[in-house]
């Protein structure tokens, strides 16, 4: 089976739904992941909406879960670090942790939830943003996997 990520509340290409967004508690979306490539050490996530009128807009950065990971539950805590030593970073809400869908009303918007399994972990401090991440993961990227959710106000 290949590296894929899941979720038991949103379909690949459909609504997320409203609870998990700013119109609903905006809580974070349980997300689970299957066989990571060989030499995984951490995992990173980043969440994004690229059709935001002002350019991507960043919904939840997590970095530094270790390799044993298989999932990030529902509701996850909007904490720097979490008890595994997982960090999160700053989204473009300016905030740590998960901030939900919030798209200015008119069509659809797609966010992406991207997985990547590490050969290291990252080793940033907690509320690293997205360009930090993606800068320091460079090179360490085995595998990427991702799922796509769309919501419309």
């Amino acid at each position: 089976m290949a590296f894929e990520i899941k979720s038991s509340v949103l379909t690949r290409d459909q609504p997320i739904p409203k609870k998990y967004t700013c119109e609903g508690s905006d809580v974070s979306v349980p997300l689970i992941w299957t066989d990571p490539p060989a030499g995984t050490k951490s995992f990173a996530l980043i969440a994004d909406d690229p059709d935001a009128p002002m350019g991507t807009w960043v919904h939840w950065v997590v970095y530094d879960l270790p390799a044993e990971a298989r999932e990030l539950p529902e509701g996850v805590p909007k904490q720097e670090t979490l008890r595994d030593g997982t960090k999160q970073g700053l989204n473009d809400f300016g905030r740590v942790g998960y901030g939900g869908p919030c798209p200015p009303p008119g069509k659809p918007h797609r966010y992406y939830f991207k997985l990547y399994a590490l050969d290291k972990k990252i080793g940033l401090p907690p509320r690293a943003a997205k360009p930090q991440i993606l800068d320091a993961m460079k090179n360490y990227v085995l595998a990427e996997a991702q799922l796509m959710g769309t919501y419309q106000r």
